[in-house]
């Protein structure tokens, strides 16, 4: 059966999609009026998109993203059309801005870092006490850190989701698999691990042990002598194992948050996400590392209060306020980023004032996706081409 050829349409949106990620891609072009695929690409070349554009002509607006070779296609292929440049490519730009800027202010993370897990609020009275002599710890105490950053995740996508944010705009802004956030939302409750224990060859010694800690030798090397000479046969690594699982579980251990578990410096790239985040969708802690981190550093200061106005901007469509704000942002670490917008200027302006954005297009990459799946991924370029066409 042949393919009907692709209607004309004033507004499309570009992207590309991988034969196989890393290696090879193609591109999809999307009505973006009539929210369907016109038309599938064998690579993601620009001389590809313009001489495509050439034999559609009446293209008036495009959506794209801020790759330089979709740029220049459009231009050749569709002088006068309007590019838009999408929205969430901006800010996910601006992201890696920020997180390189991070990179002169090691002291300044670490110093915000202590700040914050100082102000954390301890456990609280109405907590259960230890017991006189524990078994290995349970696996929610192994790894408290591993658990309190899950637990910070599944509240932040909670609290964006009440906020009507789009599953895949959540799982892109927190860096999370897009499964993942669709189980978290579907359970409404993060996923307990309570595998059980597989013990250790160091609880036959545990009630000596924690008799030592309570009496204050901490240190694994000696307590590792000590029960050797009690017919332990065990190497030094697996009572220091033993011995980090009990000092992490001590709600009292330095730089723990709440209930005890460990608040840990964040990632460059999760800190510039944190510096322009919503303070309604942040904990107190990630909320406390940010206030100490514009209060110690001026200089990361006004660059966060540049993030936040880029942000604001970009969200609301302020278009009004980017001329300002690249001028004040080429005296500061921005510089780069800034000079970046002002190479493909008028795509910006257009995302800041105009509604259309690359979204339905990431729609129709994932149902693409699926499509490929049903034919084991082994369909040539002509079959899924007609399969993705002829389903729209």
């Amino acid at each position: 059966m042949p393919i009907k050829p692709a209607s004309p349409a004033r507004v499309i949106g570009v992207d590309d999609w991988a034969w196989r990620k890393g290696q090879r891609y193609g591109t999809i072009i999307v009505d973006l009026e009539r929210n369907r695929p016109i038309d599938l690409l064998p690579d993601r070349q620009g001389d590809t998109v313009a001489a495509w554009l050439k034999d559609h002509p009446g293209t008036e607006i495009v959506a794209r993203d801020r790759a330089g070779g979709y740029a220049d296609g459009l231009r050749t292929g569709a002088p006068d059309a309007i590019q838009v440049s999408d929205r969430w490519h901006l800010l996910r730009n601006l992201n890696d801005a920020v997180a390189r800027a991070f990179d002169w202010h090691h002291r300044d993370l670490h110093a915000a870092t202590a700040a914050a897990t100082s102000q954390a609020p301890g456990v609280p009275a109405s907590a259960p006490a230890a017991p006189e002599v524990l078994s290995t710890p349970v696996p929610e105490l192994l790894h408290p850190n591993r658990h309190a950053v899950r637990r910070a995740r599944f509240d932040e996508v909670m609290a964006l989701h009440h906020r009507n944010w789009p599953i895949k705009r959540i799982a892109r802004t927190l860096d999370l698999n897009l499964k993942t956030v669709r189980r978290w939302l579907r359970s409404g409750q993060l996923p307990t691990w309570d595998q059980r224990s597989r013990g250790s060859t160091v609880d036959v010694h545990a009630e000596y042990l924690h008799q030592r800690w309570n009496e204050g030798c901490h240190n694994a090397a000696q307590l590792w002598d000590e029960i050797r000479g009690r017919g332990f046969r065990g190497q030094l690594r697996t009572v220091q194992r033993w011995v980090r699982h009990l000092r992490d579980a001590e709600p009292s251990s330095p730089g723990t948050g709440p209930f005890g578990r460990a608040w840990k410096m964040p990632s460059k790239r999760r800190a510039a996400w944190l510096v322009v985040a919503d303070p309604e969708t942040i904990d107190a802690t990630d909320q406390g590392f940010v206030d100490a981190l514009i209060a110690g550093s001026a200089e990361l200061g006004r660059i966060i209060e540049l993030a936040r106005v880029f942000n604001a901007m970009v969200r609301y469509q302020q278009a009004e306020r980017l001329d300002s704000w690249l001028v004040t942002a080429k005296e500061t670490a921005l510089a780069g980023f800034a000079d970046g917008l002002v190479r493909d200027l008028a795509a910006i302006r257009a995302a800041l004032s105009l509604p259309w954005s690359t979204g339905p297009v990431e729609g129709q990459i994932c149902r693409l996706k699926t499509i490929k799946r049903t034919m084991s991924g082994r369909a040539k370029f002509d079959l899924l081409r007609h399969r993705v066409l002829e389903a729209a």
